[in-house]
C-alpha cells in the first residue's frame, strides 16, 4: 500500500521511524475524514474552530510553549454550551479513531514480524514452548501441565466502559476497513470504494449518540458481553488450540502426540455478581444462563449447517467407520438424494439431536429446521462424541485434510463452550451471607444473636449445622426480602446445573472475606439448596474467598490455614480434587493502602498462601481481581504473571477483564486472540520454568517492607487523616458527575454515606484519571524512596537499581508506575484543583500532591536509569505523543462546564457536555478505570 498522502501536514516530528509511517498515515486519514465530516455536518465555522484548537494543542505539546497553553485556555473558556458539545464530540471521536489506528498498527506489526520469520516473540505460545524445550521439559511433564492447567479470563460488568455498543460496532467496522487496506492489493476502484465506506462509517459514528440516555440494565450488560463471543471467542479460541497442537510437534517431534485439554477458557460475572448490585436477581441469573447457552448452541447450529454443505462425500467413493455408520442409521434424514452421502446424513442426525436439546432447554427458534425428530443430548460430551466419530472416520479413510478444517474447530468449540458457553460465577458480600444465616438460624430456633457470636463460636456452630441432616429453611416460614432473594439465586444456580451442566455455575466468590465463618456460611446456604451434600461429601461449586483490604490480605494465610484444619471442610475439598481457589483484590487494597503497599501486601499474601497450601497438600489456584488501570491492578498481563512469587503459578490462574479493557482487548479478533495467547503462554512459562527462577534475596524483601511502611504512612496520612481531603477529592474531580453517567447497572457507592471507605474503587480511580492526577497509581512511592535512602543516597539507590534489574516483581511495579506517571499531567490537575472553593484547602492539599508527584518521577527515573519517562517503552511514548494533544482541549472544556454546572447552571446541555467530555477523556487515556 502507498502511504504517501498529498494532504499530510508536517505537524508531527519528521523523524518518525519507517515502521510507524503506516500508523501516521492511518491517523491522518481518519482525522481528515472526521474533519470533512464535521465541515459537512456542522459548517465551516465549527470546522475552523476545531482546526484552530487542534493546531494550538499540537503546538503546545511540541514546543511546551506557555503562550500556546494560554491561547488554548482562552479559546475554550468562553464557548457557548452548544459549541462546546461540538468541540467535545470532535476531539472525543478523534481519540476513538486514533485508538482504532493504533490497534490496527499493532496487528500490522505482529504480522510483519511473523512474515519475517523472526524468532518467536515473548508472550506467544511458540516462545513459551521454545523456552520449555530448551529447559529440557519432557513429554510427560508437558502432558501433565495440559492435563491440569486452567487459564480463564473472566469478563465483568464493572462500569468503566463509557461507550455504547452501537458506537463500538461502528468502530469495529472502521477497523475492518483499515485491515482490508493492509491485506488486500486494491485496484484504484477498490481503494476508492474502501475510502467511501470509511467515510460512511465515520459519518454514521458522528450521527450516533455516544451517550446512553438510560442506565444499563443487567441484561443489557449480559448482551454486551456476549457480543465478544461473536467477534472473537467462539472462533479464535478453537483457532488457538489448532495452532498450539500444530506447534507442539514442530517445536519438538516427541511432543506431537500430546493431548491438549481445553485449559484456556472464558468466564463471566455478568448476571451473577450481586455484590452491591440489587438488580442481579434470580430471574436475571436465569436469563443470563439461557442467553449464554443460546449463543453457544446457535453457533453450533450454523457450523453444523455449513459443515453439512462441505462434507458432500459419496459413500461409494470413500469408506466410513462403524461409528459413523451407526450415526447414519440413527439419522432421521431419509432423503433419497442423500442416500449415498453418509456424512451429510450423520450431520443431519446430529443437527436434529441438537435441535431437540435446544427445545428442551429454552424453547428458542432454530435458524434451520431439522429434517426430523431425534433424542436430545443430555450433555455436551455426547455431542462431542458424535463429532469425534466424524473426525476419526475422515482421518482413517484418507480425508484428514477435511477433518482438520471446520470440523476440527467445531469439536474444540464444543469442548470449550459446552452447552453453557462460559462458567458464570456467583458473587456476594460476606455481610449479606452473615445476615441470611443469622435469620435462618433464628427462625429455625438454633440460636439467636448469631452475629454477636465470636468467630470461634460461629465456626463451631456452622460446622455442626453442616453435619446436621436437618434443613434450616422451612417452606412454612416467611423470610426477609434479602434472604429470600439469596435463596432464590442459589436455587436458580442449582437448576442451572441440572439444565446446562455443573460447569455453568462452578464458582461462588465471597467479597470482603476475612474469616473461616465467611466460607462456612456460604457452604451452609449451598447445603440448603442441594449444591452441597455432606453425606456424599460432595460440593458442586468452588467456594472462593476474596481478600480485598490490606488487613484482609494479611489475614488470608491464617484464615485458609484454619479452614483446612476443619475436618468437615477437608471432606468437601476432596470432592473438588483438593484444589482451592482464592481471589485477591487489587482495587480495594489500593484504595485502602496505596499503590506500593497494595502490591506488596498482595505479594506477601501469595507467599503465605503458597506455604499454607503446601503444608496441607492442597493445590492453590489464584484468581486475580485486576482492573484496567494501574491503580486497580492493571498493566501488561504477561509481565504481571511472570512477576508472581515462585510457586504461585501452579498451572492455573483466573483473572478478571473489566470495563473498557474488554473492548480494547477483545473487540478485534486478532488482538483478542493475541491477548488470550499471552495469558496461556505466561501461565505455561511461569509454571514449567518456575524452578529456574531465583528467589529474591531476603534483603530485598526487607527493603520492600520498609518502603511499603513509608508509602503506607504517606498515603493514609493524605487520604484518610487529612481534614478536608474528601471535600477536595469531590470538588476537584468529576466524581459526582460519574455517578450520573449511564455506564453500568451498579451503584457507584456501597452505601448512602459519603466516606471514601464506602466508595467503590472504580469511581475512585476513574475520577483521579479524569483530572489527570492518577493518584492511585503512584502516591507514596516518592516519599518512601526518599525516606529509605535518606543519608545513604548513593549506596541505597544502587541497591534499588539492583532490585529493579534482578527482581521481576519490583521491575513490574516500576514499569507500571512509569506508564501512569507519563499519562499524568500536573498542570492540567492544577486547573481541576481550582474548582475547590476553599483556597486554603486547595493550596495545602495540591502542594502536597505536586510535591509527591515530583518525588515519584524523580525516584522512578533514578531507579530505572531513564532520562525521561517511557524512554524504554517507545510504543507507549509514541501513543501518548499521537493522542494526548487531542485530550487537552477536552480537559479545558470539561473544567469550564463543571464550573458552570456547580455554579447553578441547570441547562441539560451542560450536563450532557460534561458526560461527553468524560467519555472523550476516558477514550484518550484508554485504561482509566
Amino acid at each position: 500500500m502507498d502511504y504517501s498522502d498529498p494532504h499530510n501536514v508536517a505537524e508531527e516530528p519528521a523523524d518518525v521511524p519507517e515502521k510507524d509511517i503506516p500508523l501516521r498515515y492511518d491517523i491522518r486519514l481518519l482525522g481528515r475524514i472526521l474533519g470533512d465530516t464535521i465541515r459537512a455536518q456542522e459548517g465551516d465555522a465549527v470546522f475552523e474552530l476545531v482546526e484552530r484548537i487542534r493546531r494550538t494543542a499540537v503546538q503546545f505539546h511540541r514546543d511546551a510553549a506557555e503562550a500556546a497553553r494560554q491561547d488554548l485556555q482562552d479559546i475554550l473558556s468562553g464557548l457557548p454550551t452548544g459549541q462546546a458539545i461540538r468541540i467535545i464530540r470532535a476531539f472525543g471521536y478523534f481519540s476513538h479513531l486514533a485508538n482504532i489506528a493504533e490497534d490496527q498498527h499493532h496487528i500490522r506489526r505482529s504480522r510483519a514480524y511473523a512474515l519475517a520469520n523472526a524468532a518467536p516473540r515473548p508472550g506467544t505460545i511458540q516462545y513459551a514452548l521454545d523456552r520449555a524445550r530448551k529447559a529440557g521439559i519432557d513429554r510427560d511433564t508437558l502432558q501433565a501441565f495440559f492435563d491440569g492447567a486452567l487459564c480463564c479470563a473472566v469478563l465483568t460488568a464493572h462500569p468503566t466502559e463509557v461507550r455504547r455498543k452501537s458506537s463500538i460496532d461502528r468502530e469495529m467496522e472502521i477497523a475492518r476497513l483499515l485491515d482490508e487496506r493492509d491485506r488486500i492489493q486494491f485496484t484504484p476502484e477498490e481503494l476508492s470504494a474502501n475510502r467511501k465506506a470509511l467515510r460512511r462509517a465515520v459519518l454514521t459514528l458522528w450521527q450516533t449518540s455516544i451517550l446512553r440516555r438510560t442506565r444499563l440494565r443487567v441484561i443489557d450488560e449480559v448482551a454486551n458481553g456476549l457480543a465478544y463471543y461473536d467477534h472473537t471467542f467462539l472462533r479464535e479460541l478453537p483457532h488457538f488450540y489448532a495452532d498450539l497442537e500444530d506447534q507442539l510437534g514442530a517445536v519438538d517431534p516427541s511432543w506431537h502426540a500430546i493431548h491438549v485439554s481445553s485449559f484456556l477458557t472464558m468466564g463471566s460475572w455478568i448476571g451473577g455478581d450481586r455484590d452491591g448490585n440489587p438488580y442481579v436477581t434470580a430471574d436475571v441469573l436465569r436469563q443470563a444462563l439461557a442467553m449464554q447457552s443460546q449463543r453457544a448452541l446457535g453457533f453450533y447450529f450454523e457450523e453444523l449447517h455449513n459443515l453439512g454443505g462441505e462434507l458432500s462425500l459419496d459413500g461409494r467413493m470413500v469408506g466410513i467407520s462403524d461409528a459413523v455408520r451407526a450415526l447414519v442409521e440413527r439419522s432421521p434424514d431419509r432423503a433419497p438424494e442423500r442416500q449415498d452421502e453418509p456424512y451429510r446424513r450423520a450431520i443431519a442426525g446430529i443437527y436434529a439431536r441438537l435441535a431437540a436439546t435446544v427445545r428442551a432447554l429454552d424453547h428458542v427458534e432454530l435458524p434451520h429446521r431439522p429434517v426430523g425428530d431425534a433424542p436430545a443430548y443430555k450433555a455436551a460430551t455426547e455431542l462431542r462424541a458424535d463429532l469425534d466419530a466424524l473426525y476419526d472416520s475422515l482421518v482413517a479413510n484418507g480425508s484428514a485434510g477435511l477433518a482438520r478444517g471446520r470440523l476440527r474447530q467445531l469439536r474444540r468449540a464444543v469442548d470449550v463452550f459446552g452447552l453453557h458457553l462460559a462458567p458464570l460465577d456467583l458473587r456476594q458480600n460476606a455481610d449479606v451471607h452473615e445476615r441470611a444465616v443469622a435469620e435462618l438460624m433464628t427462625a429455625a430456633g438454633v440460636v439467636t444473636g448469631y452475629t454477636a457470636l465470636s468467630e470461634a463460636d460461629k465456626v463451631l456452630l456452622l460446622a455442626r449445622e453442616l453435619e446436621s441432616p436437618r434443613p434450616l429453611v422451612s417452606p412454612h416460614l416467611v423470610y426477609s426480602d434479602e434472604t429470600t432473594s439469596e435463596l432464590a439465586i442459589l436455587r436458580t444456580a442449582a437448576d442451572g446445573h441440572r439444565r446446562y451442566g455443573r460447569a455453568a455455575v462452578p464458582h461462588y466468590v465471597i467479597s470482603k472475606a476475612d474469616g473461616v465463618s465467611d466460607v462456612l456460611e456460604v457452604a451452609l446456604l449451598l447445603k440448603e439448596v442441594g449444591l452441597l451434600r455432606l453425606r456424599e461429601a460432595h460440593l458442586d461449586v468452588d467456594i472462593v474467598p476474596l481478600f480485598e483490604t490490606i488487613a484482609d490480605l494479611r489475614r488470608s494465610g491464617p484464615v485458609m490455614d484454619a479452614l483446612f484444619d476443619l475436618p468437615v471442610y477437608r471432606r468437601l475439598l476432596e470432592s473438588r480434587g483438593r484444589v482451592q481457589e482464592v481471589m485477591l483484590g487489587y482495587s480495594d487494597s489500593n484504595k485502602d493502602g496505596g499503590y506500593l503497599t497494595s502490591n506488596w501486601e498482595l505479594y506477601k499474601a501469595e507467599l503465605a498462601l503458597i506455604d499454607v497450601f503446601h503444608r496441607h497438600g492442597v493445590a492453590l489456584r489464584l484468581f486475580h481481581g485486576r482492573g484496567g488501570s494501574v491503580g486497580r491492578g492493571g498493566g501488561p498481563s504477561y509481565e504481571a504473571i511472570l512477576a508472581q512469587p515462585k510457586g504461585a503459578m501452579q498451572g492455573a490462574i483466573r483473572i478478571t477483564e473489566q470495563g473498557e479493557v474488554i473492548a480494547g482487548k477483545y473487540s478485534n479478533a486478532d488482538v483478542g486472540r493475541r491477548n488470550l495467547e499471552t495469558l496461556a503462554a505466561a501461565t505455561l512459562e511461569a509454571t514449567l520454568l518456575d524452578g529456574d527462577r531465583p528467589e529474591p534475596p531476603a534483603a530485598y524483601l526487607a527493603i520492600m517492607e520498609e518502603l511499603s511502611a513509608h508509602a503506607f504512612t504517606a498515603y493514609r496520612s493524605l487520604v484518610y487523616e487529612t481534614e478536608g481531603f474528601e471535600r477536595y477529592f469531590r470538588d476537584s474531580t468529576v466524581l459526582g458527575e460519574i455517578a450520573n453517567l449511564n455506564i453500568g447497572s451498579r451503584p457507584a457507592s456501597r452505601s448512602r454515606r459519603s466516606r471514601i471507605e464506602d466508595l467503590r474503587a472504580i469511581p475512585w480511580v476513574f475520577s483521579w484519571a479524569q483530572c489527570r492526577l492518577m493518584l492511585p497509581g503512584w502516591y507514596g512511592f516518592g516519599t518512601a524512596v526518599k525516606a529509605w535512602t535518606d543519608g545513604r543516597q548513593d549506596e541505597r539507590m544502587a541497591t534499588l537499581r539492583a532490585m529493579h534489574r534482578d527482581w521481576p516483581f519490583f521491575r513490574t511495579i516500576l514499569s507500571n508506575m512509569d506508564m501512569v506517571l507519563a499519562k499524568s499531567d500536573i498542570a492540567i490537575a492544577s486547573r481541576y484543583a481550582e474548582l475547590v472553593a476553599d483556597a486554603g484547602l486547595r493550596r495545602s492539599i495540591f502542594d502536597r500532591l505536586r510535591h509527591e508527584w515530583e518525588l515519584a518521577i524523580e525516584a522512578v527515573l533514578a531507579i530505572t536509569g531513564q532520562r525521561s519517562l517511557l524512554e524504554r517503552n517507545p510504543l507507549l511514548a509514541r501513543s501518548i505523543r499521537n493522542r494526548f494533544p487531542y485530550i487537552d482541549p477536552l480537559h479545558h472544556v470539561q473544567i469550564e462546564l463543571l464550573r458552570r454546572h456547580r455554579a447553578g447552571d441547570i441547562d441539560p446541555d451542560v450536563v450532557q457536555a460534561i458526560h461527553l467530555s468524560i467519555n472523550g477523556i476516558a477514550a484518550g487515556l484508554r485504561n482509566s478505570g
